[in-house]
């Protein structure tokens, strides 16, 4: 099986849902610790205001993902 290509469809749609949950878009591509590690980052940030910055850089990260 050959890794998602960026762009791909299943990436596409992981950077749509990590755009509106932080994380949510690397837990549907099998990435958990990464999920969490977005999730924390944006749960924090949101404190000061930044919280958007962690959602897209997570919709980034899940869009641009290859894979193993």
């Amino acid at each position: 099986m050959t890794a998602p290509a960026p762009g791909s469809t299943g990436n596409v749609i992981a950077a749509v849902c990590s755009f509106f949950v932080a994380g949510l878009g690397q837990l549907v591509q099998g990435r958990l610790f990464t999920a969490l590690i977005h999730f924390a980052a944006a749960a924090v940030l949101w404190f000061f205001l930044l919280g958007w910055l962690v959602h897209l850089w997570s919709a980034y990260d899940a869009a641009t993902y290859r894979g193993r």
